[in-house]
């Protein structure tokens, strides 16, 4: 018992963190392309990206398209490098263009949105572009078949 709780299982910890990362991207891909979860939609995030922060249509377009299918393709375990890896470069620009402004710390009491947790989110990211889906994951079913 001693040895399991000290050399735990990192397949079952990949798991849940790449879950917790594809619940979060895929919730905020929801709100922006659909309008889910309180969400303003296509247009009205576009138009928000545009006028507020002066990012393109195409550019803005193609964060939605990252955050939304990267967030179902990590859930599956599918292709979870590249989907990884365009969120990752999607929260980066997220938190320099709007978090690192305002400092490292979110503000609980005030609109102010530090860059702490995009910052854990980029971390997160990086960490399945480098290590890949584990074990469970349709990753390495694939990976199997072909093999």
């Amino acid at each position: 018992m001693i040895k399991k709780l000290l050399n735990p299982s990192t397949d079952r910890a990949d798991l849940i963190l790449r879950i917790a990362l594809g619940i979060v991207f895929f919730a905020h891909g929801s709100q922006k392309i659909f309008g889910w979860f309180g969400g303003f939609g296509w247009t009205g995030t576009l138009g928000f990206f545009q006028q507020a922060m002066g990012i393109p249509p195409f550019l803005a377009g193609l964060s939605f398209l990252a955050e939304f299918v990267g967030g179902v393709l990590i859930l599956l375990g599918l292709l979870t490098r590249p989907a990884a890896l365009a969120i990752a470069v999607t929260i980066l620009v997220a938190g320099l263009k709007v978090g690192l402004p305002n400092g490292f710390f979110l503000d609980s009491n005030g609109p102010n949105n530090g860059i702490e947790y995009v910052f854990v989110l980029f971390l997160l990211a990086i960490y399945f572009v480098i290590k890949g889906s584990g074990r469970i994951s349709l990753d390495s079913l694939l990976s199997k078949r072909n093999g």
